[in-house]
């Protein structure tokens, strides 16, 4: 397969078991405002989700050294999820415009659905990516 390949309709599904390392007080250890929160599926945690379930939706189209970067996420969190439940996303890619990519998602938890949204994925070349942020670093040294 090779980005010429890539069209929209390309569907991907991937699950994952809520456990304490995905709920909002394990975001804590970043950012301490979440340490008294309850122990439900982090909506941080839910964003990273969905982007890695498109990262792999996407990874037998790329060539080596291309890689995908999220460039805008719009998704609820309408429901929470409890630890021990199974949360899966669903994603389609229903926009190819040049390098840019965008996504439906829909994400369920054993009971209902708990997010809906977009999330849009540009594929860039990563020797030069880093080349960039290499020279933006300098820039502020």
């Amino acid at each position: 397969m090779s980005l010429a390949d890539l069209q929209p309709g390309l569907k991907h599904t991937h699950s994952v078991q809520v456990d304490e390392r995905l709920t909002v007080p394990a975001v804590s250890q970043a950012f301490t405002g979440f340490s008294d929160m309850p122990p439900v599926f982090a909506t941080a945690f839910l964003v990273g989700f969905v982007e890695w379930t498109c990262i792999e939706a996407l990874r037998p189209y790329l060539d080596p050294g291309q890689k995908t970067v999220g460039v805008h996420v719009d998704l609820s969190h309408s429901a929470a999820t409890p630890v021990g439940m199974r949360v899966t996303a669903e994603v389609e890619l229903v926009a190819v415009e040049g390098r840019r990519l965008r996504f439906k998602a829909v994400c369920r938890d054993d009971a209902e659905v708990i997010s809906e949204g977009h999330h849009e994925r540009y594929i860039i070349d990563a020797d030069r990516f880093l080349a960039r942020l290499n020279k933006k670093r300098g820039a502020t040294a």
